[in-house]
C-alpha cells in the first residue's frame, strides 16, 4: 500500500503484471476489447465462452506476449461456473480480477413475453454473475486481495421498450455490486460496475442501420457519437487495478453522458 505521496507511480498503480483475470464472454465484442486491455496492462487471462470462435481473441492476447486459456460452456449451468473457477486454479494458482461481462438481450413485446425467455435471460444476466461471482470470492478471500467488475448498461438507469428482463437484470447489477462490495470489502476485494452506454458493436449492427434510431440517440448524448469498444478499455483496466483500491461498490458510467439528459 502507498503511503507516501512521492512513492506513487503510474506504472504500480496501473499495472496488471502477474495478475490473473476472468473475462466472460471475452470471445467477442465488449468482453474481447476488455481482455486485450488486461492483456496490454500485464495479466494473463482465462476465458469462458458460449460461442465456438476464439481465434481472433486468442490471437490479439497471444501476439501480446500473455497466456490465454478458454472453457466453453453455459453460464446458467452451474456445474460449468463451478468447472470454470477449478479450472482456472488449476491452469493459473489464482484469481485476481473477475469481469462478469456475458449477457444477453431479447427483445419482444411485453405484454406476451415468454415466460420462459425471461427466465432465459434473468438466468445469464443476474444469477450467473452472482453464482460465479460468489465463487470466486472465497478464492479471492484466501488471497486477501481481489477485483469484480460487473457490466451494467445505460439501462440499469433507465428503461427501454420491449426488453424487460435485460433492463430488470442491469438495474438489479447495481444494487448486486453494492452488496458484494459491502460483504467482500473487509477482505480487500473491491466489486464496482460499469454501465456502457450506446455502442457501435457488431450486436448493435440493427440498430445502427436504422439511422432514425441512431440519429435519436446521437441527439441525447452530449458528446456527440455512439460509443466504441476502445472507450470501455481504460475504465476496466482502472477498476481491475492498485489505481482503484479504495472505490468500493460503484457504477460507472461510460456512455457520453447519456444519462446525465432527459
Amino acid at each position: 500500500m502507498v503511503s507516501k505521496l512521492e512513492d506513487f507511480s503510474l506504472e504500480n498503480a496501473f499495472s496488471l503484471k502477474g495478475k490473473v483475470a476472468i473475462v466472460t464472454g471475452a470471445n467477442q465484442g465488449l468482453g474481447m476489447a476488455y481482455a486485450v486491455a488486461f492483456a496490454k496492462a500485464g495479466a494473463d487471462l482465462f476465458i469462458p465462452h458460449f460461442t465456438d470462435d476464439i481465434s481472433e481473441t486468442k490471437r490479439l492476447i497471444e501476439e501480446i506476449g500473455r497466456k490465454v486459456v478458454f472453457l466453453q460452456g453455459d453460464l446458467s449451468n452451474q456445474s460449468y461456473i463451478d468447472e470454470v473457477v477449478q479450472c482456472c486454479m488449476r491452469e493459473y494458482g489464482r484469481i485476481d480480477i473477475l469481469v462478469n461481462n456475458a449477457g444477453v438481450g431479447i427483445f419482444g413485446d411485453f405484454i406476451d413475453y415468454p415466460d420462459s425467455t425471461w427466465q432465459k435471460v434473468m438466468d445469464i444476466n443476474l444469477n450467473a454473475v452472482y453464482y460465479l461471482s460468489h465463487r470466486v470470492v472465497k478464492e479471492m478471500v484466501k488471497q486477501k486481495s481481489g477485483k469484480i467488475i460487473n457490466i451494467a448498461s445505460a439501462l440499469a438507469f433507465t428503461a427501454d421498450k420491449n426488453c424487460p428482463p435485460y433492463t430488470t437484470s442491469k438495474h438489479a447489477i447495481v444494487g448486486l455490486t453494492k452488496v458484494f462490495a459491502n460483504e467482500a470489502g473487509q477482505y480487500n476485494i473491491q466489486t464496482n460496475a460499469i454501465a456502457p452506454g450506446f455502442l457501435e458493436t457488431e450486436m448493435t449492427k440493427g440498430f445502427l442501420e436504422d439511422k432514425t434510431y441512431y440519429n435519436k440517440i446521437v441527439e441525447r448524448i452530449p458528446v456527440g457519437r455512439w460509443g466504441k469498444e476502445y472507450d470501455l478499455m481504460g475504465t476496466a483496466v482502472f477498476l481491475a487495478s492498485n489505481a482503484s483500491n479504495y472505490i468500493n461498490g460503484w457504477t460507472i458510467n461510460v456512455d457520453g453522458g447519456f444519462t446525465t439528459t432527459i
